[in-house]
């Protein structure tokens, strides 16, 4: 037996969870006569969890707990049967791996190429039927959020670059105390994702989880009410795809890039088995000032420091060079005089959605701690 939107039905009489937790008592005939099993399911991530936690009345009674996750870049694209990689990208930036946004909203319509992704943005994502409302279902989905106004809010503040709960509160002009319960809340239900700092403790900065929702506060929720009028679907996405490079495709991009060094890259080539795949911001005493590492791969500590496998670079719109390479050097250095890592073989890896000049790919023939990381390799297709 399946009941799916379990919370729902909670929600509606909230002594359900008891009554199955007696039905499912150890030596009732109920249970030890039968062979039928029951699946709970439910989309609210917050709600589901807690059914088996703590003093919950069904702890105990479960035999499995199974979240099912997203699907990952690769599998997406084979999912909705896009074969070029940059335009498997720019798909993902928006609908991510959720498989029901291409058969139940998109109605089975996906990109016919490069060329008609702006036509296929205006007439699926930003049409005035699913997925057009589907971010706001997703937060209407969590009965945690019952501040209609300050949850959103939190999430624009991130989709508009602010990452830091200072940046959150600066944003709102509330203090970093009073949104401090509003993050918590969004990181249960899966909608906030909290990455630490790898070489900075306690500065950890937030994510939207979602791409979707992160394409509506981003793009969608500033410009509602014109989005609302029939028509206007064109000439809101003209305005609004700078917009999307920088703040939805460039950081979804970074995203793929250390998930792709934590899944799917080689031991071999990265120098053995990645722990950990983070990000953060190493300081430079002398110039006084921080450099942001795109990807930081951690390896397995054997009793010492744990050794950094690599840093990383990740420009989507960017050909990158020479000074890129050098600027992974210098951050090395940086890294090595800190003596948290041990980088002796730490490896400079460039990720670039646009590709490399000439200098970058002598340079990387002429070392070989240098990797250039194209939309192929990150898409198996090298």
């Amino acid at each position: 037996m399946v009941i799916d939107e379990f919370p729902y039905l909670a929600k509606a009489n909230p002594e359900l969870p008891s009554i199955i937790q007696e039905a499912l008592r150890p030596l009732r005939d109920q249970r030890t006569g039968s062979r039928t099993r029951l699946l709970l399911c439910g989309s609210a991530l917050s709600f589901m969890g807690r059914l088996l936690s703590g003093n919950a009345p069904l702890r105990g009674r479960s035999g499995l707990e199974l979240v099912v996750r997203p699907l990952d870049h690769r599998l997406a694209a084979e999912f909705w049967d896009i074969t070029d990689p940059r335009l498997a990208m720019k798909v993902n930036a928006i609908v991510g791996g959720t498989p029901a946004y291409r058969r139940e909203f998109a109605r089975g319509d996906t990109p016919k190429g490069p060329d008609d992704f702006d036509d296929w943005v205006v007439r699926t994502v930003l049409n005035p039927e699913p997925p057009f409302r589907e971010a706001r279902y997703l937060l209407a989905e969590e009965p945690d959020l019952r501040d209609t106004a300050l949850y959103p809010s939190v999430l624009a503040a991130v989709a508009d670059g602010n990452a830091t709960r200072g940046g959150m509160a600066g944003y709102l002009e509330r203090k970093a105390t009073d949104i401090a319960h509003p993050i918590n809340v969004l990181e249960d239900a899966g909608l906030l994702h909290r990455d630490a700092d790898v070489f900075r403790d306690n500065r950890p900065t937030y994510r939207i989880a979602e791409p979707l929702i992160g394409f509506y506060h981003a793009i969608m929720r500033p410009v509602w009410d014109q989005l609302e009028r029939p028509g206007s679907a064109t000439r809101v996405w003209q305005a609004s795809r700078r917009r999307f490079v920088s703040n939805v495709l460039g950081p979804h991009f970074e995203q793929v890039c250390r998930d792709w060094a934590l899944h799917h890259a080689d031991p071999e080539l990265l120098g053995g088995l990645p722990a950990r795949v983070g990000h953060g911001v190493v300081h430079d005493p002398k110039a006084r000032t921080g450099h942001e590492v795109d990807v930081a791969v951690i390896g397995i500590a054997d009793g010492t420091k744990p050794p950094l496998l690599a840093v990383g670079e990740a420009k989507w719109n960017d050909t990158m060079g020479a000074a890129h390479i050098e600027r992974l050097r210098h951050i090395r250095d940086l890294i090595t005089l800190a003596g948290r890592y041990d980088t002796t073989n730490t490896q400079l890896l460039c990720f670039s959605g646009a590709g490399f000049n000439d200098k970058a790919h002598a340079a990387a023939a002429a070392d070989p701690d240098i990797r250039l990381i194209d939309l192929a390799t990150l898409y198996n297709q090298a």
